[in-house]
C-alpha cells in the first residue's frame, strides 16, 4: 500500500528526532510491503524564520493532502524571551488543531517495566500505571474570544468558552476509549468555580446512562493532579477540557521517569497529527542526544490510527521495548554506555 505522510520536523531537536522515526517507518515499509511517501513542510520557529508565519498556508495544504502528519517539536528561545513578539512559534501549532479540525489530543502513558525506578514516585505506586489522558483541543481558553490587553497594558484579559457540541463530541470519544480498555472514564473539571465546566458536567450525565456499561466518575482538577501522583493506578481513562489537560497530560507523562518517552495523537475533523509529547529542547539542539522513543512511539500510534496497521505498530512498540529492556537507550535514561540519537535509531530500524 501506498501512504502520503506530511512531515513537520519544527523547532529545537524536532529534525533530529524525526529522522529516526522516518527510518523506523521506511524499515516497517520494507517489511510489510508499505510505501511511505514522507514530504517535509515548515512549522514554528523554522516557519516564521523562513516565510513570515508559524503555519503556512503550504504547510496546511501539504497537511489535508496527506494521509497522516508527523510532527516533531515547536519553540525557540529567542521568542520564549520576548514578551513582545507579535508573532510565535506556538501561534503555528494552535492554527494547526484549528484548521485541521483536531478537536482532541490522546496521550497514552504507560511505563517501562526496565525504567521504573527512574520514576519520582516510588515503584508500588507507578508499576503497571496505564492510562489515557484525552484533552479537547480546540476550545476553552487558548481559543476563547475576547482576549487582550487593555491600552495602558496594565490589564489583561482571556475567555474560557465552551459549546456543548464540543463537549459532547470530545466526551463521546472518552466513552469510546473506555469501551475498548477497562470501562472507567473519570471527567475532571471544575464545576464547584467554573460556569464551562458546569456545562461539562452537565453534559457529561446526560451522556452516561446511554453507556450503561462505563462506570463514570467526576474529579475536581486540583483533586485530580493530587490523585495522578498519590494513586495513577486508580485511572483508565481520563478526559478533560482544554487547559487542564495540557496541565495534567503533563504532569501524568513525568511518572513514567522521562518526557521522552511518550507518544501522543491529536484527531478531528480532517487529518490527524502525531508527535512526541515533549518540546523541542533547544539546548540539545544538533548534538545527537534526545531520546527518539516518543517520537518513534507517535509513528506507531500514527500507523494504528490513522492507517489501521495494527501488526506494524505493534511491532514498531515491540522492538521499543527490546532497546528499552536492553539499554539502547539515549543519556537521559542510560544505566551504563549512552547511545545516540541516531544510533537509537539506527537500532530501532534494524530490529523490527
Amino acid at each position: 500500500m501506498d501512504y502520503k505522510i506530511a512531515v513537520l520536523p519544527g523547532d529545537g531537536i524536532g529534525p533530529e528526532i524525526i529522522e529516526q522515526a522516518i527510518k523506523v517507518l521506511n524499515a516497517v515499509g520494507k517489511k510489510f510491503n508499505h510505501n511511505f511517501q514522507f514530504t517535509e513542510a515548515l512549522v514554528g520557529a523554522t516557519a516564521i524564520d523562513r516565510a513570515g508565519d508559524p503555519f503556512p498556508e503550504e504547510t496546511f495544504q501539504l497537511c489535508m493532502d496527506s494521509d497522516a502528519v508527523l510532527f516533531g517539536a515547536i519553540g525557540d528561545p529567542k521568542y520564549d524571551n520576548d514578551p513582545k513578539a507579535k508573532v510565535r512559534p506556538e501561534q503555528g501549532l494552535l492554527a494547526m488543531r484549528k484548521k485541521l479540525g483536531l478537536y482532541a489530543n490522546i496521550r497514552p502513558v504507560t511505563t517501562f517495566k526496565s525504567l521504573i525506578h527512574k520514576s519520582p514516585l516510588r515503584r508500588d505506586l507507578v508499576e503497571d500505571a496505564d492510562f489515557v489522558v484525552i484533552r479537547e483541543l480546540t476550545g476553552g481558553i487558548y481559543f476563547g474570544e475576547p482576549r487582550g490587553r487593555s491600552e495602558d497594558l496594565t490589564t489583561a484579559y482571556d475567555t474560557c468558552v465552551y459549546t456543548k457540541p464540543e463537549v459532547e463530541r470530545i466526551l463521546k470519544l472518552g466513552f469510546e476509549y473506555a469501551a475498548k480498555r477497562d470501562k472507567r472514564l473519570t471527567v475532571v473539571d471544575k464545576a464547584n468555580i467554573l460556569a464551562t465546566s458546569r456545562l461539562w458536567r452537565e453534559t457529561a450525565q446526560e451522556m452516561t446512562p446511554a453507556h450503561p456499561d462505563i462506570e463514570v466518575d467526576y474529579m475536581f482538577v486540583d483533586n485530580a493532579a493530587m490523585q495522578i501522583i498519590q494513586w495513577p493506578k486508580k485511572f483508565d481513562v481520563m478526559v478533560t477540557e482544554n487547559m487542564f489537560g495540557d496541565i495534567l497530560s503533563d504532569e501524568a507523562s513525568v511518572i513514567t521517569g522521562s518526557l521522552g518517552l511518550l507518544p501522543s495523537a491529536s484527531v478531528g475533523i480532517h487529518t490527524s497529527v502525531f508527535e512526541p509529547i515533549h518540546g523541542s529542547y533547544p539546548q540539545a539542539a544538533g548534538k545527537d542526544i534526545a531520546n527518539p522513543v516518543g517520537t518513534v512511539l507517535s509513528a506507531a500510534m500514527l500507523l494504528e490510527l490513522a492507517l489501521n496497521l495494527t501488526d506494524e505498530a505493534q511491532a514498531i512498540r515491540d522492538a521499543v521495548d527490546k532497546s528499552v529492556t536492553e539499554g539502547i537507550v539515549t543519556e537521559d535514561i542510560a544505566e551504563d554506555k549512552a547511545y545516540k540519537t541516531s544510533e537509537v535509531g539506527d537500532w530501532l530500524s534494524g530490529n523490527l
